[in-house]
């Protein structure tokens, strides 16, 4: 079974409790929050006033997304909020190891983001600390961008490279994750799936996240 983890950054968030109550209805695993700052990537998103209010009313694990420089300054935040997942992007930690090590003594999961021009080479010295290693399928900042290609043969190398070790980290995708792109990523090795347009935007949210599930 495919995890699915729901991008927050396509709801309605003038609807945001009733997105929310959907979510909670559905199959959905986790729900993906992206943080941007408008530094590191070209948008602003939202913070840890609307993460608090979310995690107020979500029954679903949380899946935090920091697009933004120097995130391990809000380790103890983002710990705060009672999120699953902390994910920072290798690019914007100069001493990633630290990082790693700090969210797993606030008591999170520690994923680490690449860019889609990052080759998965770099995280060879850390693979074996972390849980979690999320390509992005698109360049960071807006939802809505069409799947780059190169990222099936990516998971690929990356499923490759986890293979080698003796622990579970799984593979996540975010970008594009859609009916033509969702299972041939499966097929390539990926285990998580963030969506964010193709479930928020759908006639049948909850009935997208299960086929989602179901690849």
């Amino acid at each position: 079974m495919t995890l699915v983890s729901p991008s927050l950054l396509a709801a309605d968030f003038l609807h945001l409790d009733r997105d929310i109550a959907m979510i909670n209805e559905s199959e959905a695993d986790w729900l993906h929050l992206d943080v941007m700052d408008g530094v590191y990537v070209p948008n602003i998103s939202f913070g840890f006033p609307v993460i608090n209010a979310v995690a107020k009313v979500c029954r679903k694990p949380l899946d935090v997304h920091l697009m933004i420089v120097n995130p391990e300054r809000y380790i103890k935040q983002v710990a705060d909020t009672g999120a699953m997942m902390m994910n920072v992007h290798y690019e914007a930690c100069t001493h990633i190891n630290r990082t790693i090590h700090e969210i797993h003594e606030a008591g999170m999961r520690a994923g680490v983001t690449l860019n889609p021009g990052t080759p998965v080479s770099m995280l060879e010295e850390v693979i074996d600390d972390i849980d979690m290693v999320l390509l992005m399928s698109v360049n960071p900042g807006f939802g809505g961008q069409a799947f780059i290609e190169n990222t099936i043969d990516k998971v690929k190398r990356l499923r490759k490279m986890i293979d080698q070790t003796e622990r579970k980290v799984l593979i996540e995708v975010d970008g594009g994750v859609q009916q033509n792109t969702a299972p041939r990523l499966v097929e390539a090795g990926v285990d998580v799936l963030v969506s964010g347009s193709y479930v928020f935007k759908a006639a049948d949210p909850k009935q997208v996240i299960a086929n989602l599930r179901r690849l």
